[in-house]
């Protein structure tokens, strides 16, 4: 990615492509508003930011469209500079025109993230909180609005620059020793340092810990529904879905590979991953259906262990349940055919915690459905309100994390005091790397080149 010039102005269509009722056209930089307004119907330049003005955009004696252009002034604008928003009809047709015509009037096609990316240089937004304009963007749930919206409002920024300028203090001592050397003198007291350094680990530690929540709910939240052949697992998955998404058949193994589909839960996403069922086969395909549920399990945020109630007991179930293999946090016995079954499941499942029944064929999951959607808080609140659902950022909090204890393990064997330094600034160095405090272009590059045109 090209990095600006101070001088450039750049447009581009900020609203979605396609044809609609309104587009929106935005123009930055220092020509912004003299552009515009050579092709405007009203005098700018003495108008005020912040306000909206209705007029036509011609060039020369031909009507383009007729818009409202909102105007806003440097530093007071999003991008930090003089900034034009052009609302207009949505042809596809006036977008081109609108767009070719400010081209022509000097300036130039802007590209992906560069409005964002101009917000950034310009300190208008740390890099972390750029890069969650673009998660809100991309947000299709509840949960990761709230994610992004956290992150773009400073989320944890502050905490991470906190615990960057307290190395950077210390570590300013301890090169301050360097620069003593020959005196053989102590600034940086060592016993504070390491109560600093275990502290600071602790809280990137967690940060970097959450990232697996943090990114469940962003992405959405793996649930695998996995059981015995014919517990009725993919029936589950069509009343969870709402619809014949999964063949059912009373014939065992008919499911013989994962089936994967998202599920919006009182504004949570889930990933949905219906399995082959679990038992011994002597069918080579089955085999290898059964080898990915197993792979699925040991991913799994949630797994939903469906059984047979009506010729399931007790002791099988807590075999069944004892032998998975999961990685999961929340693994939830869920009693399907309870329609079948002479007893309760309260009666006959008693003394194994969190069964759940019910009745799929019929579409009876409601307290399923209310388990599930009590999830997303249990995670919120085990987490704090720290969460990180950004890979970058989780590699950085890592790389953090084992600068951190190496420079504990060198205080401890009495390391010197250069080493000791330079692991400082490394956990300072990829502390700041999640804000943006680098000079690091190929990052810069990397990140913002993701973002849509216009953005």
């Amino acid at each position: 990615m090209a990095f600006y010039q101070s001088g450039d102005t750049i447009v581009a269509l900020s609203s979605a492509q396609g044809s609609g009722a309104i587009a929106l056209i935005r123009l930055s930089g220092p020509e912004a508003i003299s552009i515009a307004e050579s092709v405007f119907s009203k005098p700018l330049s003495q108008k005020p930011g912040n306000s909206v003005q209705f007029g036509s955009i011609k060039e020369d004696q031909r009507v383009i469209d007729e818009v409202l252009l909102s105007l806003f002034r440097a530093p007071h604008s999003y991008t930090g500079e003089d900034l034009v928003e052009i609302s207009c009809h949505g042809s596809a047709y006036i977008i081109q025109e609108l767009i070719a015509l400010f081209c022509k009037s000097g300036a130039r096609q802007a590209e992906a993230g560069e409005f964002t990316l101009r917000a950034f240089l310009n300190g208008k937004l740390d890099l972390s909180e750029a890069e969650a304009v673009a998660d809100l963007i991309a947000s299709d749930s509840r949960s990761s609005h709230e994610l992004a919206m956290k992150q773009m409002r400073g989320g944890y920024s502050k905490a991470l620059k906190d615990l960057r300028q307290s190395l950077i203090d210390y570590a300013a001592l301890i090169e301050l020793e360097l620069d003593f050397s020959e005196e053989d003198v102590e600034f940086a007291n060592r016993d504070m340092l390491q109560n600093l350094l275990k502290d600071i680990l602790l809280k990137v530690g967690s940060m970097r810990d959450s990232f697996h929540a943090g990114n469940a709910l962003k992405q959405g939240i793996p649930v695998v529904i996995a059981g015995r052949p014919n517990a009725g697992k993919s029936t589950l998955l069509n009343a969870l879905l709402n619809e014949e998404r999964a063949i059912v058949s009373d014939i065992a193994g008919t499911t013989r590979d994962t089936i994967e589909e998202r599920f919006v839960l009182n504004g949570t996403s889930f990933r949905l991953i219906d399995t082959a069922g679990l038992r011994d086969s002597s069918d080579a395909v089955e085999r290898i259906g059964i080898e990915r549920t197993h792979h699925e399990l040991k991913k799994a945020g949630i797994v939903l262990y469906v059984f047979d109630g009506s010729n399931t007991d007790p002791a099988t179930l807590q075999q069944d349940l004892d032998s998975l293999e999961t990685g999961a946090a929340h693994v939830i016995p869920v009693c399907n055919k309870t329609d079948r079954m002479e007893q309760h499941p309260n009666l006959k499942f008693g003394a194994i915690a969190g069964v759940i029944g019910v009745a799929a064929a019929s579409g009876h999951i409601q307290h399923l459905l209310e388990t599930l959607s009590s999830i997303p808080d249990t995670i919120k609140a085990n987490q704090g309100n720290l969460l990180v659902s950004n890979m970058r950022h989780y590699q950085a909090l890592a790389n953090t994390a084992a600068a951190l204890e190496s420079a504990l393990s060198g205080l401890d064997s009495g390391l010197g005091g250069e080493l000791l330094a330079f692991h400082l600034r490394e956990a300072i160095r990829h502390l700041g790397s999640i804000t943006g405090t680098i000079d690091a272009d190929e990052l810069l590059g990397s990140i913002f080149g993701r973002f849509c045109i216009g953005k």
